[in-house]
């Protein structure tokens, strides 16, 4: 069973039940009426990046739904919070890329997502054995990455926030949802677009 389709998406919910709040932002996501799995770090070898709206219409009500999925919650007053997927994938599409999870308090989306996509660039470059300096800045490893032409892109979604004032709890999440087309036999579309094409953030 290999997924043949991923999108992205992210969202952000508040209510005064934790448990609520989660709920909120899968609906801010769109993905409140199906039954989450999450599964961890494996971007399928060609395996095609779609719109968030196209990736949506796909879903059915009660679904089992994979997913990479980050999450994070707080009901502190005030406080910054956020949650990333970061991805990065091969060059040679028929390889197998990385996908990564991260959640943080105090970083912005900006740097939460530099962090996000840095790991899953990191994991897909030890495997590929393109060498880096592990103490290196991020923009710096990335261009160290470029160079050794063995990672087409890295990439991230990311949701911050800042906690309610009034101390709701405050959930984020973003995600990476797999798709899997049962009409297709071995569930691989091969000879998929690049994935430079493509926008994680696209709705």
């Amino acid at each position: 069973m290999i997924p043949n389709k991923i999108f992205f998406t992210k969202g952000v919910g508040k209510h005064k039940e934790k448990l609520q709040s989660f709920e909120m932002a899968l609906r801010d996501a769109g993905i409140q009426h199906t039954n989450i799995v999450t599964v961890s770090s494996i971007f399928p070898p060609n395996c095609k990046i779609i719109p968030k709206v196209q990736g949506l219409q796909l879903l059915k009500p009660g679904q089992i739904l994979f997913c990479v999925l980050a999450r994070n919650a707080t009901n502190e007053p005030n406080r910054l919070l956020a949650a990333s997927i970061g991805l990065a994938v091969p060059t040679d599409r028929s390889q197998y890329g990385y996908l990564s999870e991260h959640h943080s308090f105090g970083e912005t989306e900006r740097k939460a997502g530099d962090y996000a996509e840095d790991l899953a660039a990191s994991m897909l470059a030890s495997t590929l054995g393109v060498e880096f300096d592990v103490d290196s800045s991020y923009d710096e490893r990335k261009e160290q990455w470029k160079i050794s032409n063995k990672i087409v892109k890295s990439t991230n979604i990311t949701q911050s926030a800042v906690a309610d004032r009034n101390g709701l709890w405050t959930t984020v999440i973003a995600a990476a949802v797999f798709v899997l087309d049962l009409n297709n036999g071995n569930h691989v579309v091969p000879n998929q677009p690049q994935l430079q094409n493509v926008d994680p953030n696209n709705t």
